[in-house]
């Protein structure tokens, strides 16, 4: 019996270490981000619920702030809901699944994208580098379309293809 329970113990003892480094092999770090200003309003909490665990091969991350999200290790793609509207502008602007977009390539290959004619807005900041953006803007477009929308682009470039640079203007719409 005595070789038995020393057995029993050297089991259970392997099997935590090897438990335990399989659950840190596969944890990335909390994305610190910082919430928006109306991180709060009831409709980021909509969205937030309704984010993917995915996009394309980019799981999901925990972060620290609310109405944020986060995908890829290193990150790739930042979401954050509560964000003041943006007035007309004559960025880019895109359509894709129903949300119309504001591109904003100052920082490429990152772009910044927020949403036109919602509210409250959200943005989304993608590395375009390591996915498109259209795939990432798809992926969230389910989840954003529970934001009210206000208003729309006046000629959004239906293409998707979020990398050209043929402006289009926007306008509130009553």
């Amino acid at each position: 019996m005595i070789t038995l329970t020393r057995m029993s113990r050297g089991f259970f003892a392997l099997a935590c270490v090897i438990g335990a480094s399989a659950a840190l092999a596969g944890c990335a770090p909390t994305v610190a981000l910082s919430a928006a200003e109306n991180a709060n309003a009831p409709e980021c909490a909509e969205v937030t619920v309704r984010l993917p665990d995915a996009i394309e091969e980019l799981s999901l991350r925990t972060t620290d702030a609310q109405a944020t999200a986060a995908w890829g290790d290193p990150t790739a793609v930042v979401f954050t809901c509560g964000l003041t509207p943006p007035g007309p502008t004559t960025l880019q602007c895109v359509t894709i699944n129903a949300v119309d977009w504001i591109v904003d390539d100052t920082d490429l290959p990152n772009l910044r994208l927020t949403t036109y004619g919602r509210t409250p807005a959200a943005e989304a900041y993608v590395d375009t580098s390591r996915l498109s953006a259209d795939a990432a803007l798809g992926a969230l477009a389910s989840a954003v379309q529970k934001l009210p929308k206000t208003g729309a682009c006046t000629a959004p470039d239906t293409d998707t293809d979020t990398d050209t640079s043929t402006p289009g203007g926007t306008e509130d719409t009553p």
